[in-house]
């Protein structure tokens, strides 16, 4: 089979694992026979760096052009510690979304069994969790309007729902629940919300068309509570954008680290296939970002972008095996680590191809 891929690394550590991520669809090419051509574009500091705009038009084009994009990360401190900055490597990554009507984030929340010493949760609470998370990416405060007034003493950001904008991410969420065990949780804020209280309003009226779905509504500051004392309730959770921001990266300690969380950003058109994970500037250039997030999100590419289930499945087995074997990256290693099996960067993505073979 013969597919377009785009990477786009972006900034700091995207640079890093996306170059493993691309490595191991690489192997998996070769090992199954097919044929994957490669583009690379711009994004976020990089890109503003190169030619003042956070989405060059040349890489939005690109992007539209792909069968699947691998992405890395945006951001740098300095616009972290410049608040009035007009403009923001993270507006590129805003508008990719929506100009590719990427509306559905599908972030799984899987604990490898062997991580379950990495996670500062107790084991007993965290073995089986298997969580999936949809998180409604184009609407919300992200794109309401927003703005200053009072000479710049007072501030708003605007967050917008429509029914349609509901609808479509709560259908993906009831369709993946079908596949798994049959339980939805729908995160709102229905009691003080306006947003709120539409959103849960349109979940009810999609369950009524998925019987064989057990849904469940809760506030989302129960649910951050719940995710940390039970996991295990939680099968598949749909919830809003600044929500779902803020849950999945809550629950990336379920899985162990961040490093561990891939996610894949789709809609109507071409997908989008990430780590959760940012830039992480603290480390970039030093060889120790965890590539397999990146790794993992290049299997969720595989799978959802080109249907290609025994090759991602094949990913996901060779990460496990590595992990087995004891090998781990500075974020996921405990006091039991052998230290003679904490890799870099680039030595655990040897690892992983290693084992695809």
């Amino acid at each position: 089979m013969k597919k377009n891929i785009l990477i786009v690394p972006g900034d700091g550590i995207g640079q890093e694992v996306t170059a493993v991520g691309k490595r191991v669809l690489d192997t998996i090419a070769d090992k199954f026979g097919h044929q994957f051509s490669y583009d690379e574009a711009l994004i976020g500091h990089v890109a503003i760096e190169a030619t003042g705009n956070p989405l060059p038009d040349e890489s939005l084009a690109k992007m539209k052009q792909s069968d699947a994009v691998l992405f890395g990360a945006v951001g740098h401190p300095k616009y972290d510690n410049d608040p009035s900055a007009k403009v923001r490597p993270e507006q590129g990554l805003l508008k990719m979304r929506k100009e590719l009507g990427l509306y559905a984030n599908l972030r799984p929340i899987k604990l490898f069994d062997e991580l379950l010493g990495a996670s500062s949760i107790k084991p007993e609470i965290l073995s089986g969790a298997d969580i999936l998370f949809f998180r409604e990416l184009t609407g919300d405060i992200y794109f309401g309007e927003k703005g200053r007034e009072n000479n710049g003493d007072t501030a708003y950001d605007m967050a917008k729902y429509s029914r349609f904008e509901v609808e479509r991410i709560a259908r993906k969420a009831f369709e993946a629940a079908r596949t798994r065990r049959k339980k939805l949780c729908s995160v709102d804020k229905a009691n003080v919300l306006e947003t709120s209280r539409l959103w849960r309003e349109v979940v009810q009226a999609v369950a009524k068309d998925y019987p064989d779905v057990e849904v469940e509504h809760q506030f989302v500051d129960a649910t951050a509570m719940l995710l940390i004392k039970d996991p295990r309730r939680f099968d598949v959770v749909v919830t809003a954008n600044l929500f779902g921001d803020i849950l999945t990266d809550e629950a990336s300690q379920i899985a162990g680290s961040m490093g561990m969380l891939a996610s894949a950003s789709i809609g109507d058109g071409t997908g989008v296939y990430e780590p959760i994970h940012g830039s992480a500037h603290d480390i970039t250039g030093k060889g120790i970002a965890n590539p397999l997030a990146s790794i993992l999100s290049a299997a969720l590419l595989l799978d959802i972008a080109f249907n290609m289930k025994p090759e991602s499945e094949t990913v996901i087995r060779a990460v496990d095996k590595v992990l087995k074997s004891g090998y781990r990256t500075r974020d996921i290693a405990d006091a039991q680590t052998e230290p003679g099996k904490i890799l870099g960067t680039a030595a655990m993505g040897d690892e992983v191809v290693k084992h695809l073979n």
